[in-house]
This record gives C-alpha cells, sequence and structure tokens, in this order.
C-alpha cells in the first residue's frame, strides 16, 4: 500500500523548483537533501525517482529542487505528482498512541465501554483528515440509511482507545457531534 507524503501544488520560479504540499509528520527527514522521493504522476500508475537537491521553507510553503528538473516548464509539468513511500517500508511507532493514516483506515469505531450505547458500531474510518485544526477521522456510517459521512476529531478527550490488535476504535463523542446538530 501506498502513502502519500506530499504532492506538487506549482513550479516556483524559472530555474525549476517546485512548490510542495505536505502530507507528511516528518518532512524535515522526508524531503532532506539527498534523499529520493517517489513520484506518481497524474493519471499514471508508474512512479519515477526524484532525488532532493535542495529543500527550503518559503512564505510558509516548501520549495524543492529535484535533480534533472531545471527550469519552469519541466517543473511546471510535475504539477499534481504525487510524492509517496510503500508502507510496507515505514518503520514501526515506537509510541503506542502514535498512528500512520493507513494503521487507522478501514478500522471499525464504536461507542466506548463508559458510553450509554457502549459497544454499538458506529462505522469504519474511511480518511484521515489533516486540518489546521488538527486531524479529524473521517467515518462511514454502519447504518446505510445515514448517508453521509462523520467526521470526529482525533483526540484524547473524544478517542478513548485505538487497537491495532482488533482493528477497533473507541469513541466518547460529546452529545450531538454524531448527529450534525
Amino acid at each position: 500500500m501506498e502513502l502519500v507524503v506530499g504532492r506538487v501544488a506549482k513550479s516556483h520560479g524559472i530555474k525549476g523548483e517546485v512548490v510542495v504540499e505536505v502530507r507528511t509528520d516528518d518532512p524535515d527527514e522526508r524531503f532532506a537533501p539527498g534523499s529520493v522521493l517517489h513520484g506518481r504522476a497524474r493519471r499514471d500508475d508508474s512512479t519515477t525517482d526524484y532525488t532532493v537537491e535542495a529543500a527550503r521553507e518559503h512564505s510558509g510553503r516548501l520549495l524543492l529542487r529535484l535533480k534533472g528538473i531545471d527550469d519552469r516548464s519541466t517543473a511546471d509539468a510535475m504539477r499534481g505528482t504525487l510524492f509517496v513511500v510503500d508502507t510496507a517500508d515505514l518503520p514501526p511507532s515506537d509510541d503506542p498512541d502514535e498512528f500512520y493514516d493507513h494503521e487507522l483506515e478501514g478500522m471499525t469505531v464504536q461507542f466506548a465501554p463508559d458510553h450509554q450505547s457502549a459497544g454499538t458500531v458506529i462505522g469504519t474510518v474511511s480518511e484521515v483528515l489533516h486540518s489546521a485544526a488538527g486531524e479529524l477521522l473521517s467515518i462511514t456510517p454502519a447504518d446505510e440509511n445515514v448517508g453521509r459521512e462523520l467526521l470526529v476529531p482525533f483526540v484524547s478527550a473524544i478517542v478513548v482507545s485505538v487497537s491495532r490488535e482488533t482493528r477497533t476504535v473507541e469513541i466518547d463523542p460529546p452529545e450531538g457531534l454524531l448527529d450534525g446538530e
């Protein structure tokens, strides 16, 4: 399985730099000079390897200079390219309270033991969304009649436990959170 760690938003300047939307919590390591990025162009199943020559922050954005990308038109052609890593190559987390997005996706979400509906299945984590306010679990409801996405903040006050072994997330949401009120 592949995990997206960045996306080329656009070119920058005339010397081939690209603006990257960062989708990893360790950009200093992932985009360090000398590291190799696996890029998947839009509508393409194959990947191309790019070596980072330089990385810098400019106006709150990450700018990369990649080996072989030396002019604006070549950089423009990279727009939309996704930088991916194979999840099998990722080291396991030493912290039991840290999770990769792909580990959470597909987990069953249910009410925590202390909740009045303890053990009732709410749905399945379909995606982890990263927003300025923090991470959100996008949950596809188990009740097919609901027909909408449920968003739950991934914070310890609501997410009581996550079990890799049983592939479950237990939550104790405040009243109204799941009702869309």
